[in-house]
């Protein structure tokens, strides 16, 4: 039971990585020594699975699945989602410098601890790093699509945000906000209990990480170095997204008016920029990016005592 509390509490904590633009619970299940784990057993979902179900073979249905270990990490997720999402809607349009410090400290230590699962550095694995940086930083600076609550996108959106949020350095919320449905899904539709856009949202998710989860698995076993080299690179490039300190750059009608929700200016994107002083506001937010870098070394210290090294992901 301890084992699967622990488990239930690194849900939690992807879960609550998933809520934020820039932030990947991949990452955090990498960090925490799961993320191999969670992968394989998403896609023991196959015909074998379905032919025990279907016999009531329970006992060894749940075995085959890990069934115990995916129940205790989406419960946390679930929990981490519903009970932060208005938490995270109050931080972040109260103190958006202080929780953007922190989850740029949080991310920017991610680098050095996920990169050094990497047991042999060559040139085609250092040329995986640079390509999952370059990807990760390009798509920071993408447009964002116009909100769209059509039954099938919305769809869509589960399956890409689903993909995005089991791949370290790809937030899927961040993805949400590129498909122009972060607000509507991620916000409204949680905090509001709309099952009219939630319930496509989650089919899509759930038929997107069954199938994505084969493929990434079969990458782990067969180019390992690779894979790790490349889902670093997505968490370095994916730092220009979690800057603090930003520009916004607002929607506009074809006019040059700005487009409006509840009032307020769209944004259509963020440029990082540099402090214009040294303020305590500025002290402060330095502070919280240690504070972020001492939060991952803590996991990551946290999971070795539970016999989850950091060079040895597969449990």
């Amino acid at each position: 039971m301890t084992a699967y509390l622990v488990y239930l509490i690194k849900g939690m904590a992807m879960g609550a990585a998933n809520v934020i633009p820039g932030v990947s619970g991949g990452t955090i299940a990498l960090i925490t020594g799961i993320f191999e784990r969670l992968i394989n057993a998403i896609k023991s979902f196959d015909t074998k699975a379905i032919k025990l179900l279907s016999k009531g073979n329970f006992a060894a249905f749940a075995k085959h699945t890990d069934l115990l270990f995916l129940i205790s990490i989406f419960v946390g997720v679930g929990l981490a989602i519903i009970s932060l999402a208005k938490l995270f809607d109050f931080l972040f349009t109260n103190y958006p410098v202080y929780i953007w410090s922190f989850f740029f400290g949080l991310v920017l230590a991610s680098v050095y601890f996920v990169g050094k699962t990497v047991k042999t550095w060559n040139f085609a694995v250092i040329i995986n790093f640079i390509v999952g940086t370059a990807i990760a930083f390009a798509i920071s600076f993408l447009s964002p699509a116009v909100e769209n609550n059509n039954f099938f996108y919305l769809m869509l959106c589960g399956v890409v945000a689903m993909c995005s949020m089991i791949l370290p350095g790809l937030s899927g919320s961040f993805v949400l906000i590129l498909m122009g449905n972060y607000q509507l899904v991620a916000i409204q539709a949680i905090n509001e209990r709309d099952f009219t856009i939630l319930l496509p949202v989650i089919l899509g998710a759930v038929a997107g990480l069954i199938a994505f989860s084969h493929f990434l698995s079969w990458l782990l076993k067969k180019f390992k170095d690779h894979t790790i080299a490349l889902l670093t690179g997505f968490i370095l490039g994916s730092l220009s997204i979690l800057w603090p300190w930003k520009e916004a750059v607002y929607l506009t009608t074809s006019s040059g008016e700005l487009l409006l929700k509840d009032g307020l200016p769209k944004v259509e994107r963020y440029f990082p920029i540099l402090p214009e002083a040294i303020t305590t506001e500025t002290l402060l937010a330095f502070i919280l990016m240690l504070l972020g870098v001492i939060t991952i070394w803590g996991v990551e210290f946290g999971a070795k005592i539970k016999q989850q090294p950091m060079n040895d992901i597969t449990e």
